[in-house]
């Protein structure tokens, strides 16, 4: 196999981002301190929450709101069976049992019809995933959940800087989960926050964070402080560290100039590929910002002479690196023990079937896209 000329993704680390993990490093405050608080405050400025906790994964950000809404046996909660299954097994890991839902063709997205067919007295809340970066449909979302007392907690995973009718995602639902993993649009490595206007929930979720630790415990290392603590409740140990959070805050400071960046990307494959007859490509509401955390083209396999794995395959072969976003999560044997089997949710099958992740990284250049397009062209058309 050759060597991959591009890969599927490439993180956007400079100077700046080394220069702050060092000072932090030799500051001799590692784990959570006065960085973790400034990347909260400014997460929460540029998401329009007031109220924001930095932890180490979206998945943790995810499991804490549900348990900090006292979400358990006996509950349940919706969520689209096109997502990665951190957003249902987080349901499963409070006792609740996730409800899985179909999306919509068009972009992926939870399909507001079927998340109103799916609820039951039992439901709790609904987790509408901002898939590849393009916003769900909200105002849908929340015109059937807040009428039945239903939570709305948003998987923002792809979404950072992403905005849904003018508003910032993060300002929408009642609270929403970003990932900072390594591989998203601003990255700490490995890291997550949870968005919201609700300080009692955020004051909790904080005590949950760090073993269920009284708050003052966060400064009993500082000058003046304490070292008595409570355990009020049985928490987890969720918190991000004070390294993680200096490289979050220089990469939060570039996300307008990365978002524009990945914004140049996407058109440039637009306008190289919007005229192939054996691909979709990625639909999305002008009337929304889109995050581009993805641009996921669809093979169409009952017309195109090779199949989208074969295409992924000869791609790696010409030094491309691609990703699957995603196997629904009813294809997994976790899931199948819930009672979920394949055939049950067709939109997402359908989208699956021909799901290619073509590679997005800001230092792609418009040569770098091209080549990609042009090798993409050529493996679906062999005998051109």
């Amino acid at each position: 196999m050759a060597e991959l000329r591009i890969p599927f993704f490439r993180p956007a680390i400079d100077d700046d981002d080394i220069a702050a993990v060092a000072d932090t490093l030799r500051s001799g405050w590692l784990t959570s301190g006065p960085n973790l608080r400034e990347f909260e405050r400014e997460l929460s400025a540029a998401c329009g929450a007031p109220y924001v906790n930095a932890v180490n994964s979206c998945t943790a950000a995810l499991h804490l709101c549900l348990r900090a809404w006292d979400i358990g046996p006996g509950d349940e909660v919706i969520v689209p069976a096109y997502t990665f299954s951190a957003t249902a097994t987080v349901v499963v890991h409070t006792g609740a049992r996730p409800v899985l839902v179909d999306v919509r063709e068009r972009d992926a997205n939870l399909d507001p019809e079927a998340f109103e067919r799916a609820i039951t007295p039992r439901t709790k809340a609904v987790i509408p995933v901002h898939f590849a970066g393009e916003p769900c449909d909200m105002d849908a979302i929340l015109a059937i959940a807040r009428p039945r007392g239903i939570r709305v907690l948003e998987d923002a995973a792809h979404a950072i800087g992403a905005a849904y009718r003018g508003r910032p995602i993060g300002s929408i639902g009642d609270a929403t989960a970003f990932s900072f993993y390594a591989t998203k649009n601003i990255t700490t490595g490995e890291g997550g926050a949870l968005a919201t206007f609700d300080q009692a929930l955020s004051d909790r979720v904080r005590i949950l964070t760090l073993h269920g630790m009284t708050r003052d415990a966060w400064n009993r290392y500082d000058a003046g402080g304490s070292w008595r603590y409570d355990i009020v409740e049985f928490g987890f140990k969720d918190n991000l560290t004070d390294l993680a959070a200096a490289l979050g805050r220089r990469q939060l400071a570039k996300l307008e100039r990365l978002t524009e960046a990945r914004t140049r990307i996407a058109m440039r494959y637009i306008a190289n590929l919007r005229d192939e007859p054996l691909l979709t490509l990625p639909a999305f509401d002008e009337a929304n910002r889109h995050a581009w955390h993805l641009f996921m083209v669809r093979v169409d396999n009952r017309r195109s002479p090779v199949h989208r794995d074969d295409v992924i395959r000869r791609l790696a072969e010409r030094g491309i690196g691609t990703s699957v976003h995603f196997i629904p999560l009813h294809f997994h044997t976790a899931y199948r023990k819930l009672g979920y089997q394949p055939g049950d949710f067709p939109v997402s099958e359908r989208i699956f079937d021909g799901a290619i992740s073509l590679p997005l990284f800001p230092a792609m250049t418009d040569e770098d896209v091209d080549f990609v397009c042009e090798n993409l062209r050529e493996i679906l058309h062999p005998n051109a």
